[in-house]
């Protein structure tokens, strides 16, 4: 009788261990995937930044020497990211792919001039760091004109705020509620185990070493939660890039890393602290209320 209620005993302590650990393994999953979507957001949101255009228009009477030699000084500035030459040919045959005529032929000659179009780097690409490269690059003597969206510029940064702001305060909320189920699970488990504390107290065990096994043990399904849950993220990455073969392009290996990590230190640490204080919460508690 007693092998059998051993054996359901074991079985027992196997499903709670085990039950555990999916629970904790789910909810990092969450805060992980919440974490994709935020890093992802912010990778994006400097994608549509760094696009935004903003032409340089060469004066007519530039050589082309003088041109390449300008775009070379660009390409060395801080603010920008990368530049392209448009000749006056190349800009006449992108108007008439547009138009769908020949305007060159109407008019008897391209009245376009040529020019460099520059993408910024995030950080420059609002409306006061243009206004101020603007007049910087207008004192150069072979700029006619500079020209930018500035209402597209100020609608872009205006709806990378508002979802900043909700992304961060859904990030936030998930946060607290994944907190609240891991410590409850925790509580639970350590509630189940509630007799054994006692009678470890009663034999004279001090409450580190009471602490100790529960700790390492939390740690350790802490650890296990926090790999099944990036391997859920890596299949969900797998996927995703298989789906949507643009978000390679946004993606690098240091944000994963970053992001594992973080999956990895909250598992440890939500568990760890719930543990502690589920511990000495039951270390506190008066005899009459253990039942």
């Amino acid at each position: 009788m007693s092998r059998h209620e051993d054996k359901l005993s074991r079985r027992r302590l196997q499903t709670s261990t085990a039950t555990t650990i999916i629970s904790i393994s789910l909810v990092l999953f969450m805060l992980g995937l919440l974490g994709l979507i935020v890093l992802h957001a912010q990778k994006l949101s400097n994608y549509v930044r760094e696009n935004i255009g903003f032409s340089v228009i060469i004066k007519e009477e530039v050589k082309e020497a003088g041109i390449i030699e300008f775009q070379k000084k660009l390409d060395l500035e801080d603010f920008v990211k990368s530049t392209e030459y448009i000749t006056r040919e190349k800009a006449a045959e992108d108007l008439t792919k547009e138009l769908g005529e020949d305007f060159v032929d109407f008019l008897g000659y391209n009245p376009l001039l040529a020019s460099i179009d520059i993408r910024l780097k995030a950080d420059y690409a609002n409306n006061d760091s243009l206004k101020m490269l603007e007049n910087r690059l207008i004192a150069n003597p072979i700029v006619k004109e500079v020209f930018y969206h500035k209402s597209l510029v100020e609608l872009v940064n205006q709806n990378i705020r508002r979802i900043s702001v909700v992304i961060l305060a859904f990030t936030l909320v998930l946060l607290l509620i994944s907190v609240a189920l891991i410590n409850n699970t925790i509580r639970l488990s350590v509630y189940s185990k509630r007799f054994i504390i006692r009678s470890m107290q009663l034999v004279g065990a001090t409450q580190r070493f009471i602490r100790k096994p529960f700790l390492l043990k939390s740690l350790l399904h802490g650890f296990l939660s926090a790999l099944i849950a990036i391997v859920l993220l890596g299949v969900v990455l797998y996927f995703s890039r298989r789906a949507l073969p643009e978000l390679v392009d946004m993606q690098d290996i240091d944000m994963f890393l970053s992001l594992f990590g973080i999956v990895t230190a909250l598992g440890l640490l939500i568990t760890g602290a719930s543990t502690f204080f589920a511990v000495r919460k039951f270390l506190r508690i008066s005899q009459d209320r253990l039942y």
